[in-house]
């Protein structure tokens, strides 16, 4: 079994520069559109799941509303060290150390729940996946949403082969090359052209008892946004 707490642990300190460099910068403009996207209903109190370094919970607390509180919760300290350097987070934030399948929140806490390219993560098959998407809609308020933001397949056969190749061939090498870590980088990369399409990710949130489930596909369909309701 892969050691995911361990990965986390030797990623953290070059997480957000491996990032930048694999996605040419992209992962920053899409976390950008999720935020704008999940911040458009209001709401006082969101939660940020699996935050690790904590980028997605720094671009929601630039767009909360003033007395509104965001709370990043992630299951590695070393991940979570990285929401220090984070200046509106400081001001606007709490972080919460926890697993995404054991929320430590009463049922209808928050306005909204976000995931950013984590969900490949807590991907330990098709029914596990449903019940940690079931518990995020547990303690989401009757009239709050959901907000993912992931790597996709691109719906078209030869883009999806292109961008697949990329992730196995070129994401542990360069991930490696800046962050030293092997293991967490071969991890990483294969978990992309492992994962769901957003049409059957969207099915499983439905599944999961989320209400108008919809996405958008970014960058031909190499990232989706999924927007539930809970």
């Amino acid at each position: 079994m892969t050691d995911i707490r361990g990965i986390f642990a030797e990623v953290a300190p070059t997480y957000e520069r491996a990032n930048r460099v694999l996605t040419l910068g992209l992962d920053r403009r899409w976390r950008r559109a999720a935020a704008r996207t999940a911040a458009a209903r209001g709401g006082r109190l969101w939660l940020d799941v699996c935050s690790g370094t904590g980028d997605m919970a720094e671009e929601l607390a630039g767009r909360i509303p003033a007395g509104g509180r965001v709370i990043a919760l992630d299951f590695s300290g070393p991940m979570m060290a990285g929401l220090k350097s984070k200046p509106r987070f400081a001001r606007r934030g709490a972080a919460v150390r926890a697993e995404a399948s054991f929320l430590p929140f009463p049922a209808g806490t928050f306005d909204l729940v976000t995931v950013s390219f984590a969900v490949r993560n807590l991907n330990r098959g098709r029914e596990s996946l449903r019940r940690t998407f079931a518990e995020l809609r547990r303690v989401l308020k009757p009239s709050g949403r959901l907000v993912l933001v992931e790597t996709s397949r691109p719906p078209v056969l030869p883009v999806r082969w292109l961008y697949f190749f990329l992730a196995r061939a070129l994401i542990p090498r360069i991930g490696e090359k800046i962050s030293g870590s092997k293991a967490g980088y071969a991890y990483l990369g294969a978990t992309i052209p492992r994962f769901y399409g957003a049409p059957e990710l969207a099915v499983i949130l439905d599944q999961a008892g989320f209400a108008r489930v919809r996405f958008r596909r970014l960058c031909l369909g190499a990232a989706a946004v999924h927007v539930a309701s809970g």
